[in-house]
């Protein structure tokens, strides 16, 4: 379980085979989930302090559809985050340094300050960021998936959205094309509650957002969201489908959003001691560790040793990223384009 590197995953244990996950694969979801937390932790205190750039959106209460979903593909596969999935970005590889840099939008960051927020990609390591457009990744990641069927290659793509996104008429035509092309695509939709702040009641008549896959053809799951284990099982069935070449699946995800729809958002909308019940009743990392503890036989001391590693991780990264340098501002022309040039734009003079 070595920190940090999604390539290093099940490093320490023998993978999971048919949907079954090691004692020490079992583990590292707790590491994922803590460590999300810890860093989004550490993240809301920078923000207090001013040392962030624009706004900042917490995945409080959702680790779990992020991490679990993540854990299920493999490290060829590709997977495009929305705001509130850090944790799918972290198992994917993206280290907390990283993501420290990125919302202080530092020259160093993954997009040298030309962007905030989880809006930063690595091919190489399987994730491409998204974009603001709600809805738009899908048709993204269904050319994308596309292009490895066109090109045979044995690999799966990942997409999230909120339930407010699949009302757009982006989501509607990226699953019905990568619907009648049969591309190896998952499609998560987390049902976190609210669409920013219009409740699901009011923006969807559907019942459940899974019920929406048969209207165009494809497989679909459900899980509960706040249960990594859950989330893990019912993406792993749809990636070994895709990857058979079952086509598309569509996952509802039901969770909850206990943070506003970013710390701007004081929640106003929200009745009251809603987010207190799910804060009691269905946290994440709560439920996990009775899981861990009553069913795993694992030993507090164990947990809290893994605690203090995400702590330890997350201290390292932001003393790195505040001795990080704010970008020159000729940087934001350089590398726009394929193949680029470090130099500076021929206009500038020092």
């Amino acid at each position: 379980m070595k920190g940090g590197a999604r390539g290093a995953k099940r490093s320490a244990a023998a993978p999971a085979v048919a949907g079954r996950l090691s004692h020490s694969d079992k583990l590292s979801l707790y590491y994922w989930m803590r460590l999300t937390r810890t860093l989004e932790e550490r993240l809301v205190n920078l923000h207090r302090q001013n040392k962030l750039v624009g706004g900042l959106f917490r995945s409080l209460g959702q680790e779990a559809d992020a991490v679990g979903s993540a854990f299920a593909v493999e490290e060829h596969d590709v997977l495009s985050s929305l705001t509130r999935n850090l944790g799918s970005l972290l198992v994917k590889g993206a280290t907390p340094v990283e993501v420290i840099r990125q919302h202080m939008a530092t020259a160093d960051s993954p997009t040298r300050g030309r962007d905030l927020g989880l809006h930063f990609a690595d091919m190489g390591r399987g994730y491409i960021g998204h974009i603001s457009p709600l809805g738009d990744m899908v048709a993204v990641m269904a050319g994308v998936t596309l292009s490895f069927k066109v090109r045979g290659e044995p690999r799966v793509g990942l997409v999230y959205l909120g339930d407010g996104a699949t009302s757009t008429g982006a989501f509607h035509e990226g699953i019905n094309f990568a619907a009648v092309q049969r591309c190896p695509l998952v499609v998560i939709a987390e049902n976190n509650g609210y669409a920013y702040s219009t409740p699901t009641a009011k923006q969807s008549a559907a019942k459940r957002f899974v019920d929406k896959a048969a209207g165009y053809g494809v497989a679909g799951d459900h899980a509960d969201g706040n249960d990594v284990l859950a989330v893990y099982e019912v993406t792993k069935r749809a990636v070994d489908r895709a990857r058979s070449g079952g086509g598309v699946t569509l996952i509802e995800l039901v969770t909850y959003r206990r943070r506003g729809h970013a710390e701007h958002d004081n929640q106003s909308y929200v009745p009251g001691g809603e987010v207190e019940r799910w804060a009691a009743e269905n946290d994440p990392i709560d439920r996990y560790v009775r899981v861990l503890i009553d069913r795993e036989k694992v030993e507090q001391s164990d947990l809290d040793a893994i605690d203090v590693r995400a702590t330890a991780e997350v201290d390292a990264a932001t003393e790195q990223a505040l001795r990080s340098p704010p970008p020159a501002g000729p940087d934001a022309l350089a590398d726009v384009y394929a193949n680029p040039s470090r130099l500076a734009p021929h206009w500038y003079r020092r």
